[in-house]
């Protein structure tokens, strides 16, 4: 029975990372992936660059790196919040408010590498991701 109530949360869990990853939510639907410039990291006194393919993915900021399981708990208007799970390597829940398609603000907590994180993020798209230079074989 246990394995059974496992196999059914486990499988739930992947339905759910599909669905986020296939359709990302409303609130971030005229937000493009790209070049995006966040402050406010912790640890970090100038802008991260960061070349984006899913907007989503900010929401999970902290654990950039790990591969995570993500829930979205709300979506509404210009604001959605997630919940994500990375395993060992720790949780999160975030909210991203989309000041304009250009602009967020994302307000991320949770637990990571044994310690909890708490901080806000602004993000703005500066432009499109540069396109992988060519190698040449001599």
């Amino acid at each position: 029975m246990r394995l059974a109530s496992t196999l059914i949360l486990a499988t739930a869990g992947l339905a759910a990372a599909s669905a986020l990853a296939g359709a990302p939510p409303a609130a971030l639907s005229k937000t493009q992936p790209g070049l995006w410039e966040i402050s406010g990291a912790p640890g970090s006194s100038t802008p991260i660059r960061q070349c984006v393919s899913q907007i989503v993915a900010l929401a999970r900021f902290e654990h950039r790196a790990n591969a995570c399981n993500s829930t979205i708990l709300k979506d509404q208007g210009s604001s959605t919040a997630i919940d994500y799970d990375c395993g060992g390597a720790g949780f999160g829940h975030s909210q991203i408010d989309v000041i304009t398609p250009r602009s967020l603000r994302i307000s991320t907590q949770g637990i990571s590498g044994g310690l909890p994180f708490n901080y806000v993020l602004q993000a703005r798209r500066v432009d499109d991701c540069p396109k992988p230079v060519a190698q040449t074989h001599h």
